[in-house]
């Protein structure tokens, strides 16, 4: 007799006549995932809810808030992570010329860069450079650089330092020259955060709701508020003030 099992035309004949059995099905590995997860879905999902008796409903709610808890923990561990690749600096760099163009002009097309010209032995360059350390501290997404003035622009003039050059989009966006624009010796690390909000590189709600976080909620908020005085605080940048350490009689 022909065997059964055996995939032949003649057996085929056979079995439509009745005389040799159904051929048996032939699983494939999709076959197999299928019917696991079929059994898998109807084990959790197959019933109805008033089918289920109390200890399933308690199991299903269980897998239910767990998927739900997952989901939420890798959505938080995702912000958290792009948060904390911005927020990557902390301190103040000090740079020499030879590193301007990657630290500041380069790097400011990742981050926003402000970059203090000072003389250590001048008071206010003293004062800004404790002002920008709290702030690097502060605004970690920040890339806060100093350099000492006369190495960064040959026969650069005291009268001039403090200057604060703020970078963005790989291209210097605003200065501020001298610390009168500021509030002289009596500036405040509030005065420079707000010519940072003024040119786009600090964000005016999180700089409120970080002072309100640190019990200054009924400060004034005009000390942040970029239209009380700043108008006179900055100059805005263009191409022919963009300059990375040549000579420059300009600064005058």
């Amino acid at each position: 007799m022909a065997n059964p099992s055996e995939d032949t035309e003649w057996n085929d004949i056979l079995r439509e006549k009745g005389i040799l059995p159904p051929k048996e099905p032939e699983f494939t590995e999709d076959d197999i995932v299928e019917l696991v997860e079929k059994a898998v879905h109807e084990k959790y999902h197959g019933k109805s809810i008033e089918d289920r008796d109390l200890d399933e409903l308690a199991e299903l709610e269980d897998i239910e808030d767990d998927r739900v808890l997952e989901s939420y923990r890798r959505q938080r561990l995702a912000e958290m992570q792009a948060v904390a690749a911005k927020e990557k600096f902390g301190q103040v760099l000090q740079i020499t010329k030879p590193d301007y163009t990657v630290e500041i002009t380069e790097a400011s097309k990742d981050a926003w860069v402000v970059l203090h010209l000072f003389q250590d032995y001048l008071p206010h360059c003293r004062l800004l450079n404790a002002h920008l350390a709290t702030l690097a501290a502060k605004h970690r997404a920040i890339k806060f650089c100093k350099i000492v003035a006369d190495q960064c622009i040959p026969n650069y003039p005291d009268r001039n330092c403090p200057t604060f050059l703020i970078y963005g989009r790989g291209d210097l966006q605003a200065q501020i020259v001298g610390i009168d624009k500021l509030g002289g010796l009596n500036a405040r690390v509030e005065d420079v955060e707000r010519v940072l909000v003024a040119v786009g590189a600090l964000d005016l709600s999180k700089v409120l709701s970080a002072k309100k976080k640190g019990g200054n909620g009924d400060d004034d908020d005009d000390d942040i508020d970029p239209d009380r005085k700043i108008r006179s605080g900055f100059t805005r940048a263009s191409k022919s003030n963009n300059r990375s350490g040549d000579d420059d009689d300009d600064w005058d």
